[in-house]
């Protein structure tokens, strides 16, 4: 792949994570409107599959079980299994220590990797930019309150939300691009909507009254979750992914926070530290290192 190429799969990576770094704050903006965690989730998911329905109507020939096995498996992993484990995990323990747990997911991911399909080591170079980056994102999530409080049960859900998300880049590694993008980033959203489905038939049934629904900021909202930040930043994480692989695309991970703090900073008036200042140049700093080489890494 020429420079050029990398390089633009590099910006869909980046485009992505802005994005869902902007959904925390539009989230919270619905969480504040009535709507549960779950009900936000199913609604962004159906508004995607059927979006990208539209736009790619076309169905494919599963090549075989195991082929169709991995779509049950990403659609868990990076969907229905993956958001309950996270909103779960608010629900026991703080934010700060969901969001430190989530800033492990692309180290998780290059240890998974290494040891799934050994390809190439991990890399001086790489391994010293995570670890910086890695840094910044401690520093401005605990954002000078050097405290950590330790919730056995939300801490452990945590973690099995990033080692759900670090099996969803090992199993789109292994379709090898037999299939369309945007099939397979289709198909992501029909298995995580089927798994969705029992928790609500057993344990919440869905409840959003239309009054709540037609309100101009939830409408807003719901769409951008649903069209923006699911079918075409999956799409775009899904292409970055398969061609500059698990490990260098999951490194931009490091940079969610960082967006999510500086955008509820303008949106719901939170304050930027010193302490952010200083983990944004970590943070960048260490993106650039671990993946400014081109050809390095690639997983």
């Amino acid at each position: 792949m020429n420079r050029q190429n990398t390089f633009v799969y590099h910006l869909a990576a980046l485009f992505t994570i802005i994005i869902w770094g902007v959904t925390m704050v539009s989230t919270k903006l619905l969480l504040r409107e009535g709507l549960s965690p779950e009900e936000i989730m199913i609604i962004r998911f159906v508004t995607a599959y059927v979006f990208l329905w539209i736009l790619y109507p076309r169905s494919h020939r599963i090549k075989s079980r195991r082929d169709e096995l991995i779509f049950v498996g990403i659609g868990i992993t990076s969907g229905s299994l993956y958001f309950f484990l996270e909103n779960t995990a608010l629900v026991h323990t703080s934010a700060t220590n969901v969001s430190l747990f989530c800033a492990l997911i692309p180290l998780t991911t290059a240890v998974f990797t290494y040891f799934i399909f050994r390809e190439k080591p991990l890399t001086k170079r790489f391994r010293a930019g995570s670890v910086i980056s890695l840094a910044g994102t401690v520093l401005v999530i605990l954002n000078g309150k050097f405290s950590f409080e330790i919730n056995p049960l939300g801490d452990f859900l945590a973690f099995a939300a990033i080692i759900s998300w670090s099996v969803y880049g090992v199993l789109v590694k292994c379709l090898k691009g037999n299939y369309n993008s945007l099939f397979v980033t289709r198909k992501i959203f029909f298995y995580g909507i089927l798994t969705m489905l029992p928790y609500f038939f057993a344990v919440a049934p869905f409840d959003v009254p239309a009054s709540v629904l037609i309100k101009p900021v939830v409408w807003g909202n719901l769409c951008f979750l649903g069209l923006i930040a699911s079918s075409l930043c999956y799409l775009m994480w899904m292409l970055s992914l398969r061609n500059l692989g698990v490990v260098k695309t999951n490194s931009y991970i490091y940079f969610s926070p960082l967006v999510t703090i500086i955008t509820a900073h303008f949106v719901i008036s939170e304050h930027i530290t010193p302490y952010v200042a200083g983990g944004t140049v970590l943070v960048l700093s260490g993106l650039w290192i671990a993946t400014a080489k081109p050809g390095t890494d690639k997983s």
